[in-house]
């Protein structure tokens, strides 16, 4: 995604900012997302490792010079000087490459993944050197969403539970001793545990969140009239951008946000029981997956339900790397949805039906002139 961390401006004229950047990245994103929705799903399947490749080498390029640091997290490109413009995140690509990627090795080995060597190579062996590399940037809540995404793909093939179970206890150890080795993370931590502890430090923002929520009520106090956005909450525009919806058009708009990531992976899962390709199955899984899992960690977040992650509610906040990977994931998945059998089908009815019909005058022969 494209932040912008610093806005030297007033309040109105950095909103109108954020809305003119995000909205130049909404109608890329759009125009790419109706290009890649038309692609045959056997497309996906053979882009699959040059997706992979691209997702390593654009996330090894923050470690270069063109690596931009925000919090203590150096996991931002900057493709356009000192313009915050350009800044892309790479590991938001690196989800949607490890779906695609991952969906062709298991579909491609699918007769094998009874045994632990072709479930480990190169699936998780891959997985987990992307997963690193997403470490060694120091963002935590990306690589957690990462390893989470693969255990998910893990369990659709029905990988065998000693490897599931032994993964998730490599991933809580290693995810343990980040904690407890990094003093930011282990505050985190602790003020998790105690929600009223520094209230003008890292509680900050949780419990400006809450105020935002319970100030909503139940219909909100208005379209644009929120108040802990103007400088209270800083990621109003992201990681918190529900607190403001909540606090705006109250628990009614709150619990409509929540009905359509629902009707997401409702939606998303019967595309993954209804494709004709194990390969399809695991696109639609690993999409769907990803995107309600994100969205359910963001929830978990602003309810302080779970420590601050710095993970953003897909298509909801504000970000231009994360809004271009969650339209290319949706047009992922509508490519899954036309291979389905009915929607096959379908096409070849109106194939068919658009056809032109020979006219009776073009059936029978004409008549001769004498």
């Amino acid at each position: 995604m494209v932040g912008v961390h610093s806005l030297r401006a007033t309040p109105v004229q950095g909103s109108v900012l954020l809305v003119k950047r995000h909205a130049v990245f909404l109608t890329i994103s759009l125009g790419l997302g109706v290009l890649f929705s038309r692609l045959r799903i056997s497309v996906y399947r053979k882009l699959a490792w040059l997706a992979l490749f691209l997702a390593v080498v654009l996330v090894m390029l923050t470690f270069t010079p063109l690596g931009y640091g925000v919090g203590g997290n150096r996991n931002w490109l900057n493709l356009g000087g000192s313009s915050s413009m350009w800044r892309l995140q790479p590991a938001e690509f690196a989800k949607l490459a490890l779906v695609v990627w991952g969906a062709a090795v298991l579909a491609t080995k699918r007769d094998l993944l009874h045994e632990v060597k072709h479930v480990l190579v190169p699936f998780v062996l891959f997985a987990c050197g992307l997963i690193g590399l997403v470490v060694l940037q120091k963002d935590l809540g990306t690589a957690i969403i990462l390893a989470t995404l693969m255990l998910g793909m893990l369990w659709c093939v029905g990988a065998q539970f000693r490897v599931i179970g032994s993964l998730i206890a490599l991933f809580s150890a290693g995810t343990a001793a980040m904690v407890v080795f990094e003093p930011s993370r282990m505050a985190r931590i602790l003020g998790f545990l105690d929600p009223t502890a520094d209230p003008t430090g890292i509680n900050h923002q949780p419990i400006r969140a809450i105020y935002g929520l319970a100030t909503g009520g139940w219909l909100g106090v208005g379209l644009g009239s929120s108040r802990q956005k103007w400088g209270a909450l800083s990621e109003a525009h992201t990681d918190f951008v529900l607190a403001i919806i909540g606090e705006e058009l109250g628990l009614l708009g709150t619990l409509c946000v929540f009905a359509l990531f629902i009707t997401l992976a409702w939606g998303g899962f019967r595309i993954a029981m209804r494709s004709s390709t194990f390969f399809g199955r695991l696109v639609a899984a690993g999409v769907t997956l990803w995107l309600t899992m994100q969205a359910l960690i963001n929830i978990l977040v602003v309810l302080q339900w779970a420590p601050v992650l710095g993970v953003p509610l897909p298509f909801v906040s504000y970000g231009g790397s994360a809004t271009l990977a969650n339209v290319l994931a949706i047009a992922a998945l509508v490519a899954c949805a036309r291979d389905e059998p009915e929607a096959l089908a379908w096409s070849q009815q109106r194939a068919r039906s658009a056809t032109p019909r020979r006219h009776f005058s073009t059936v029978l022969p004409g008549r001769r002139r004498p």
